[in-house]
């Protein structure tokens, strides 16, 4: 059992923010009508290769992510998703994919010590450039921005 803590053991906390919320979908296009159209929200990219779509939170930088090939789970923007998955394991959790490397950067799955997956993202490489219709044409670098 793990003890409750009274401060942070460390300078930063590791959890930067929401980056997105995945929800499983069965089509994209169904998806997209859905939670554009019917609740409007704002398409920010769509990536067939990948089976994914981004839609707007109105008021946060976190995106709704509709899947065609992942489960439903939050994502947590981190600093480095490699050394965030090293420092969970260290704190007492599990690693169960270390580094996955993504268009935009690079995640790692991990366990908290309660069964918790935690999907931690990085944006290492960037963002998603789009064109007038939301499809990604490619990813803008930090140094571009």
């Amino acid at each position: 059992m793990i003890e409750p803590v009274q401060r942070s053991t460390v300078d930063e906390a590791l959890l930067l923010s929401v980056d997105a919320v995945m929800l499983a979908v069965s089509d994209l296009d169904a998806g997209i009508a859905f939670y554009r159209d019917g609740l409007g929200h704002q398409l920010r990219w769509r990536n067939d290769e990948i089976g994914q779509a981004a839609l707007a939170c109105q008021e946060s930088r976190t995106e709704i992510v509709l899947t065609t090939r992942l489960q439903t789970e939050p994502n947590w923007l981190v600093r480095d998703a490699v050394a965030a998955a090293q420092q969970i394991e260290a704190a007492g959790g599990r690693i169960l994919e270390p580094r996955i490397e993504i268009p935009v950067g690079c995640v790692s799955i991990v366990e908290d010590p309660f069964g918790n997956r935690l999907v931690l993202v990085d944006l290492s490489k960037g963002r998603y450039d789009t064109d007038d219709a939301g499809t990604v044409t490619g990813v803008q670098s930090d140094v571009e921005r």
